[in-house]
């Protein structure tokens, strides 16, 4: 069965399932990735609003440090998979 023809609700159990075997480090990458770019676009909209360009540079570190959480966090998805699929290799290789 190719990507074609796969049943429609097998890719939300792929999906589940990684989120549910995921390393503690990756979820906190994530969620830390999202919580800081968050606060970094609120501080933007709060310098727009009340006319305060100096908050968009305070802002600025906030944005960055949550891309580069969630470009770390593809890193260990990466590690972990690969992890995964030595382990599958050597038994199926002993099998």
């Amino acid at each position: 069965m190719g990507p074609a023809t796969a049943r429609p609700g097998r890719l939300g159990s792929v999906l589940n399932d990684f989120w549910e075997t995921a390393p503690p480090a990756y979820k906190y990458a994530v969620f830390g990735g999202m919580g800081l770019t968050f606060i970094g676009i609120v501080i933007i909209i709060l310098g727009a609003v009340t006319s305060t360009p100096s908050m968009t540079y305070i802002a600025l570190p906030f944005i960055g440090v949550g891309l580069l959480a969630h470009m770390a966090s593809l890193g260990l998805r990466g590690h972990n998979i690969r992890k995964q699929l030595k382990a599958a290799e050597k038994r199926n290789a002993g099998k």
